[in-house]
């Protein structure tokens, strides 16, 4: 077995976290997937995978291992691609989002991706959390927030903005709040996916704003959750815009406090840094960030480091 198949099945097996998986992948036995793996880490002394009997994980040798291999590889398939005289983008491509912004806003351009490039194979992972993107394989993260300094690099691709929403029918029957602090006399739903608390809402453009304190009638631990009961007249609920647009345009729910939204959020699409990035990786970068600014308004500017503003 020659280097660059072992490399492959290395990169398999950490990007489908499994021996068998990546035997699947690859159309092997696992037993040569497991063979290949074992030969690698002998040549290179070096423990590149974390076994247990329910999971391979990688170890931080290995993951420094993976973002060299995967480059190695892409850029073999470029040189036999440029030899045949074949520019079609081919092979992996993994993506994470959050769930229901990446089903809104990344899943169609997934799959408009998908039909234009046949060679590509995606693998879509959407969590309410953020991931290493190292770690799990992939090679492009849509996230929304300020980030933090990293070795990642981002694009700026628009901007939502945190905002508290009621129902026509609550508004009219409990008034409309004209400060935060009106919000006190208001039911209010409580959306947290943490354990962090829930019972006070900041507001204020840039940055200078206070916290108000909210009675939550109901928390919730998914925004689709607090949208559907704010729809549904039981209080006001503070979500991100994106996440309110269906129910707003529907008619069923209305935004409030307009003048006292916090900062926008940004959006930003990040990918690992390095001298190399894989046709299909670029490709698909450029076409959701455009996805992305036509519907956010985002400026089309270029990478900076992950967290530096623009």
């Amino acid at each position: 077995m020659d280097r660059l198949d072992s490399l492959a099945i290395f990169v398999a097996v950490a990007e489908q976290g499994s021996f068998v998986a990546a035997a699947r992948r690859l159309r092997r036995s696992p037993a040569v997937v497991s063979r290949a793996v074992a030969a690698l880490e002998q040549r290179l002394a070096t423990r590149l995978f974390n076994r247990t009997t329910r999971a391979v994980a990688l170890t931080d040798a290995g993951a420094r291992y993976l973002d060299s291999a995967r480059r190695l590889l892409a850029g073999f398939q470029d040189l036999e691609a440029l030899i045949a005289d074949r520019p079609e983008p081919g092979g992996f491509l993994g993506i994470t989002a959050p769930v229901l912004f990446g089903r809104l806003h990344v899943l169609p351009v997934a799959c408009a991706f998908l039909r234009e490039h046949p060679a590509v194979e995606l693998r879509l992972l959407l969590l309410d959390r953020v991931v290493s993107l190292v770690e799990e394989g992939l090679d492009v993260g849509i996230r929304l927030g300020r980030l933090p300094d990293s070795s990642l690099r981002s694009v700026r691709a628009g901007s939502v903005r945190r905002m508290v929403y009621g129902s026509p029918a609550y508004l009219a029957a409990h008034g409309v709040p004209a400060t935060p602090s009106d919000l006190a006399h208001h039911a209010c739903i409580a959306f947290a996916d943490s354990p962090s608390r829930t019972d006070r809402w900041s507001f204020g453009r840039g940055g200078a704003g206070a916290a108000v304190a909210v009675r939550p009638r109901l928390t919730v631990n998914t925004a689709e959750a607090a949208v559907e009961a704010a729809a549904a007249g039981l209080g006001l609920a503070r979500v991100l815009s994106y996440q309110a647009d269906a129910m707003v345009e529907a008619g069923r729910l209305r935004p409030v406090l307009r003048e006292h939204e916090p900062p926008p959020v940004p959006i930003q699409v990040v990918h690992p840094a390095g001298p190399y990035m894989p046709p299909q990786v670029r490709l698909f970068l450029d076409r959701t960030a455009a996805s992305l600014r036509a519907r956010f308004g985002g400026p089309a500017d270029s990478d900076v480091p992950d967290g530096q503003p623009k």
